[in-house]
């Protein structure tokens, strides 16, 4: 029975091993290379990530960077490293209820295995999160049960969860309702002489304080790039949110079982569970896109609740006698659900098996042939498929922010005047320093090879926006420009190499 359970785990895993990596962590990669070679986060590289995750990404990129192994099995080595130690210390902070062989069994199965079950989102700072704060929500429900821990795995696993937590603002709405639900249980006296809140919010401090010093342009320069052009891309209505296919199907689950666990019959964890989803619930609406990985937690969690119900229910409803008997066979039938629940309408294992012949797949082999290990200058509104065509290519692109979400942004509605391209004196801050940046850093180093996307992510106003056309418009765009001709167009793509 217990290599039964193993097999949705090998399911998952052949998934996260296979190509495409998540088109945004590779892309998170891409740009801890290019800090690890000399570029400057926020200054040379423009993202809306806060930047603990470019941070945490530095060490697979030094790996990739300083071995054979290369960048992305690197990260994928590492990811998996990190839901081995989330899981081990989740493991041991569910032991202690010597009566329950069922949820023991079910929880030595479950655990390691929800680790793994982000198939095509695994990498997204959604899902090291959800996996950082397992051992936190299991170490919740023991103080809440007054269930003592050790010093060493409480301060542990407080660690770990902060450090998930503050990978977005928006994660901290989880271990505000965790904290809350621990505090009216335990009474205030108690609570405030727990060290979990309080070693937390220490280290969200530190966070806080450090990045003005260490990244003082973030707050300078990106955060009102992030305020005035990123919010407004593709935004959902809170209750579009709540209705995406992904949330409404997870929360389907929840919204029953979270009446059902807060019974006191059912102990402290289904209540933990619960109040953990809906604070995951809270951050994904938050975002307003409606994108798959933001339901990711919740869909974690609640899978975690519904195995965690259906064993407490079976040791209530089965003589002692048959506990141990039942308990293999309870783990493997909770391994095959969070199976079943991980894959069921995710874009794994579709993408991988339809990766070779897929558009994104020829966007890749273009790039493996044509401009393998070179750089490239990226105009495109996309990070899917340029990224992970590039890693997989070993190449790099030039442009300061992963795609061209700046000039989406400024390109919301259509200039006045008629014109189809602003002209340079009538340009917003922002456009004209994407405008020169783009030329001046082209011209300065000519890359190898330009890959341009034929669909530019912006409104046609009477003809089409051409990135080539929009940019030649710079005299030192258009200079440099005629060294290049074109080798390829696939998939809406335009490949052009440089003539030397």
């Amino acid at each position: 029975m217990r290599l039964l359970a193993l097999v949705p785990a090998l399911g998952f895993l052949l998934t996260l091993l296979s190509p495409p990596l998540n088109h945004d962590v590779a892309a998170i990669l891409s740009f801890a290379e290019r800090w690890l070679g000399g570029e400057r986060l926020y200054i040379d590289l423009i993202d809306a990530n806060p930047p603990l995750i470019f941070v945490l990404t530095l060490l697979p990129a030094a790996i990739g960077a300083w071995t054979p192994l290369g960048a992305v099995p690197a990260l994928l080595l590492c990811l998996l490293g990190l839901c081995a130690l989330a899981a081990g210390v989740a493991l041991r902070l569910a032991r202690g209820r010597a009566e329950a062989p069922i949820e023991a069994a079910v929880l030595s199965v479950v655990l390691p295995l929800l680790t793994l079950s982000a198939s095509y989102d695994f990498g997204q700072r959604e899902h090291l999160m959800a996996v950082l704060a397992l051992p936190y929500l299991l170490l919740a429900a023991r103080r809440l049960e007054g269930v003592g821990s050790g010093p060493g795995i409480t301060l542990g696993a407080a660690a770990l969860a902060a450090l998930g937590f503050a990978l977005k603002p928006h994660f901290l709405a989880i271990p505000a309702l965790v904290e809350l639900l621990v505090l009216l249980g335990r009474g205030p006296w108690r609570a405030v002489r727990d060290p979990v809140p309080w070693l937390m919010a220490a280290l969200w401090l530190a966070y806080l304080v450090a990045i003005p010093l260490a990244f003082p342009a973030y707050f300078g320069q990106v955060l009102p790039l992030i305020r005035d052009l990123y919010l407004g891309l593709g935004g959902f209505a809170w209750w579009q949110v709540l209705l995406t296919e992904r949330l409404g199907t997870a929360l389907m689950l929840l919204l029953p079982l979270g009446i059902v666990a807060f019974r006191p019959s059912w102990g402290a964890l289904p209540r933990v569970l619960v109040l953990a989803a809906l604070g995951a619930t809270l951050a994904a609406v938050v975002q307003h896109k409606g994108w798959t990985y933001h339901a990711l937690p919740v869909r974690i969690f609640a899978g975690l609740l519904a195995v965690v119900l259906a064993a407490r229910w079976l040791e209530w409803a089965l003589p002692p006698g048959r506990l141990a008997g039942v308990a293999p066979g309870a783990a493997a039938v909770a391994a095959f659900a969070i199976g079943l629940h991980g894959f069921a309408g995710a874009e794994a294992p579709w993408r991988e098996i339809t990766w070779s012949w897929s558009r994104a797949g020829a966007v890749s082999a273009l790039l493996k042939r044509e401009a393998h290990g070179e750089r490239l200058l990226v105009l495109s509104p996309d990070i899917f498929p340029v990224y992970p065509a590039l890693n997989y290519a070993h190449a790099q692109s030039t442009l300061r922010t992963m795609n061209l979400w700046l000039l989406q942004g400024v390109n919301a509605e259509c200039p006045d005047g008629g014109h189809r391209y602003r002209p340079s004196h009538a340009m917003s801050r922002t456009e004209f320093f994407v405008y020169r940046t783009v030329a001046e850093d082209f011209a300065r180093a000519p890359p190898a090879a330009i890959l341009v996307s034929r669909n530019p992510g912006i409104p046609r106003c009477g003809e089409e926006f051409d990135f080539l056309d929009y940019f030649s418009r710079h005299p030192l765009f258009a200079e440099t420009l005629r060294r290049y001709r074109p080798v390829a167009e696939i998939e809406g793509y335009r490949l052009l190499r440089r003539e030397d």
